[in-house]
């Protein structure tokens, strides 16, 4: 059944992410490098928002202070109305590598994050579900280096989906995929979304990527990031990367961001 967001009907298991007037430096010694520039956002409870722009412009940095893993120089990142301080296992960050543990077997790393929470015993009895839902479940004595790279990322989502987050931040996680195992990730992406019901925030550098997954795209410019465009996917889910609309918006966004395509 297709399904398009309406935030009215947004599950309870996923929370808003408000970005007010963030500003974001790292201090290189002699000079500051300014990332971020005045970036306001926000993603309703449940909506999956796509961030685009060159590399290396800083979307990968409000993604880590959407974790709690830094505080912004200046504004301020709130989720569902109150003050992101700190990283909680409902705000998880998915990384470009898989970074599984290589000495744990695919169930030992799933669970190494109930373990570290404290609540492993109790909760023990639910990586067996996850690992179906990424369909892993034939692997779960296997080690890190027994498996593809589709199937360590998935390994990966499933470590972050055992923590119930209710914000899923994911950093390029298929960006060193091959184009084939790339494509079926994106599905199972969507599904595991649809499913679970966390919100999603993805950093992508492919525009095709972002159209087919999100409902709404971000358009980041070169450092320091400020947000030239925003661009709503209007369509249904499953969508056809040969649909008009979709071509019409990727040369939208193409020429925003001042690549210059022929459709």
């Amino acid at each position: 059944m297709a399904v398009v967001f309406d935030q009215t009907t947004a599950p309870r298991q996923s929370l808003s992410l408000q970005v007010n007037r963030v500003s974001h430096s790292y201090d290189l010694g002699n000079q500051q490098l300014h990332v971020l520039d005045n970036v306001t956002i926000s993603v309703e409870a449940g909506e999956f928002v796509a961030l685009l722009g060159p590399s290396g412009c800083g979307k990968s940095t409000l993604l880590r202070l959407a974790a709690g893993l830094e505080a912004p120089s200046a504004g301020e990142l709130l989720e569902d109305g109150r003050a992101i301080l700190k990283p909680h296992p409902d705000r998880i960050l998915v990384f470009q590598e898989a970074t599984l543990f290589p000495w744990l077997t695919v169930h030992g790393n799933v669970a190494s994050g109930l373990d570290a929470r404290g609540v492993l015993r109790e909760q023990e009895y639910r990586i067996g579900d996850i690992l179906k839902l990424v369909r892993l479940e034939a692997f779960a004595d296997a080690y890190p280096h027994q498996l593809s790279g589709g199937m360590a990322q998935r390994a990966a989502i499933a470590r972050a989906l055992v923590n119930d987050p209710k914000l899923l931040l994911l950093d390029e996680p298929f960006g060193k995929l091959d184009s084939l195992t790339r494509l079926k990730m994106q599905k199972e992406l969507l599904q595991f979304w649809k499913q679970v019901g966390f919100t999603a925030l993805l950093v992508t550098h492919d525009v095709e990527e972002a159209l087919l997954l999100a409902d709404r795209v971000v358009v980041f410019s070169d450092r320091p990031a400020c947000i030239v465009a925003e661009v709503a996917v209007d369509k249904p889910h499953p969508r056809r990367r040969d649909d008009a609309d979709l071509i019409q918006l990727r040369q939208t966004l193409l020429d925003t961001l001042g690549v210059s395509y022929d459709v």
